[in-house]
């Protein structure tokens, strides 16, 4: 056909003078695929695969890729290396790291792909994919992906804290249901597990028919409670170690203390937006926003123009928690410039649209803080906590 007689032999992306090896990594329970692009190897992609964990294995057949370059060409590559962030974290990149080789860690989500309705996907496809996305981002293509910025192991653990307690809270609320669940279904209501007296009542408690609580139903609800007072004092030590780090970090960084002197943010809130967010480095108010998932997503083409909300595509607790924290502000910063804006938006729709108003108050309010915990700037009409 005239169209195949004028394709270029390859792309232009592999075609360009390497200067070095580039190597993509896709891990897998079982295996990870090495596929790698080399100088002097033409442009076809060579494959190679290793146990799951097999770390000297990857190292050596790195090794054995630069001998071949270096045989091929007479000179020595360094190594630039890509992986996906999923289920093995963060040690892999750490160890390419300390073995002096180039290591990135990029959002799957970010790499384009066929928007066909049905699209091939193998780790032999991904791979080379990883591999020319890693092409496109060394030779400096703008938004041709978004790499992470890998925190430090110390900085991974501080976050275990605050999403831990959210675990445990979470479970908590579970036990709690299904204990009023299970007395609900034999005509008890009002009983309340959290209270201190909750066994004392349990005895006491009879059915919608004036019948005792059956035994094997007492006993059930029994060993609910156990799980639910061990929960308590799960959650109690890890609120204990949150306060803990709180005060450590602040020896360090002022950060945290500025958080808790504002009316409205608790413990755990700063402890969550520091950790999760606040504590990381911004070039402008826009990274704050897309890294909380609060940027605003338009859609515009031709005549059709609105907007499609946020983006939901960062971090999912720092989100959550700052909408939450954006209530709260509303509560209890009533004479604030941002909480002054909010009412008068949404007194000009009518007293509509507050779910839609509070997200964008939430956005303004994490730039809000984080010109506060980075530069001092103060927000404007904030009352701080009395000593």
């Amino acid at each position: 056909m005239p169209v195949a007689a004028h394709q270029p032999k390859a792309p232009t992306a592999i075609r360009t003078d390497l200067g070095a090896i580039f190597v993509s990594l896709e891990l897998s329970r079982s295996k990870w695929l090495i596929t790698s692009l080399s100088p002097g190897g033409g442009e076809k992609m060579s494959k190679h695969a290793v146990a799951a964990g097999d770390v000297a294995g990857m190292l050596a057949r790195f090794a054995e890729l630069n001998r071949m370059a270096q045989a091929r060409t007479g000179r020595h590559f360094p190594i630039i290396a890509i992986q996906e962030a999923g289920l093995d974290g963060f040690w892999i990149h750490r160890v390419l790291q300390a073995e002096g080789i180039e290591s990135h860690v990029v959002d799957a989500a970010s790499i384009a792909t066929s928007r066909r309705r049905r699209r091939a996907k193998t780790d032999k496809i991904d791979g080379e994919a990883l591999v020319r996305a890693l092409l496109a981002y060394k030779r400096g293509e703008p938004r041709v992906c978004a790499m992470l910025r890998v925190p430090t192991p110390e900085e991974e653990d501080r976050r275990r804290i605050s999403r831990e307690r959210k675990a445990l809270t979470n479970e908590r609320v579970r036990h709690v249901n299904l204990v009023k669940g299970l007395l609900f279904a034999q005509g008890v209501s009002g009983y309340e597990p959290l209270r201190r007296d909750r066994r004392k009542r349990l005895e006491a408690l009879k059915t919608g028919d004036d019948r005792p609580l059956p035994a094997h139903l007492q006993a059930q609800v029994g060993r609910e409670l156990a799980r639910l007072e061990l929960l308590l004092e799960q959650i109690k030590a890890v609120e204990t170690e949150r306060d803990a780090m709180l005060a450590a970090t602040q020896v360090v960084s002022p950060a945290p203390a500025m958080l808790l002197h504002l009316k409205g943010i608790g413990p755990e809130f700063a402890a969550v937006l520091w950790s999760e967010g606040l504590s990381r480095h911004f070039d402008n108010r826009r990274q704050v926003a897309a890294y909380a998932g609060v940027a605003a997503t338009p859609w515009q083409s031709g005549s059709v123009d609105h907007d499609q909300g946020v983006s939901k595509a960062g971090n999912p607790r720092l989100r959550t928690t700052l909408i939450q924290t954006a209530w709260l502000w509303l509560r209890h910063q009533p004479r604030s410039a941002l909480t002054l804006w909010f009412q008068d938006r949404v007194k000009h729709n009518g007293g509509r649209l507050k779910k839609a108003t509070i997200v964008a108050l939430a956005r303004k309010l994490l730039v809000a803080l984080w010109k506060y915990v980075s530069a001092g700037v103060v927000i404007e009409g904030a009352v701080m906590k009395t000593a």
